[in-house]
């Protein structure tokens, strides 16, 4: 192994503790940096602190932002009557890429998985149960990851949430745009005959 100067190695040691950098990447990130002009790094190292000072989870939907309630939360152009509940704040973002939907949102940071010892009261549930009895919507949308742990988060707050009179949908899954049906499981298949529509 090679002896790097010491802020050399602490900056290799600060990257590779990202998901999906090996020590070779961690290596020419590093090197990299040190080639950068010096109000690139200064920017670089302002924007690694604002991220973690400056940003909180929103006190009604749990998602990420720099203002509280954040900006989705406060338009009052979105129907703040359909939530849709999603795991992550990246998928909020996958979300508002369609262009599609014009409700509000609800982040579960993670969802249900007993293998992992991850419960209900580990994820954002209690969140939601609040904030819907003090507004109750006309339409949940669980928008979770088609996984097993996904699939057992969005039955989890149907059987939690049918009984208040919500309706309770849940995004279709089925084959990609592009995607071959020779390619696609059986269990894929099922969801996409499952759900289809008339056209």
């Amino acid at each position: 192994m090679v002896n790097f100067p010491e802020p050399i190695s602490q900056l290799i040691d600060g990257f590779m503790k990202l998901p999906g950098i090996g020590p070779k990447t961690a290596q020419r990130l590093a090197f990299h940096v040190l080639r950068m002009p010096d109000e690139d790094v200064l920017h670089l190292s302002q924007a690694l602190v604002a991220v973690k000072k400056d940003l909180r989870y929103c006190r009604i939907c749990c998602n990420i932002t720099d203002v509280d309630p954040c900006t989705l939360c406060r338009d009052e152009l979105r129907d703040h009557r359909v939530i849709c509940v999603v795991q992550d704040p990246r998928d909020v973002a996958a979300m508002e890429r369609t262009r599609e939907y014009h409700g509000v949102y609800h982040v579960l940071h993670g969802a249900i998985s007993p293998m992992e010892g991850i419960g209900p009261e580990d994820i954002r549930v209690k969140e939601l149960l609040e904030r819907m009895k003090n507004d109750l919507p006309k339409e949940l949308i669980l928008a979770t990851n088609p996984t097993v742990e996904g699939e057992a988060t969005a039955m989890f707050l149907t059987r939690l949430v049918k009984p208040l009179g919500v309706k309770v949908t849940r995004i279709a899954r089925g084959l990609p745009m592009g995607g071959d049906l020779e390619y696609a499981d059986e269990l894929t298949l099922s969801q996409a005959l499952e759900g289809r529509r008339e056209i």
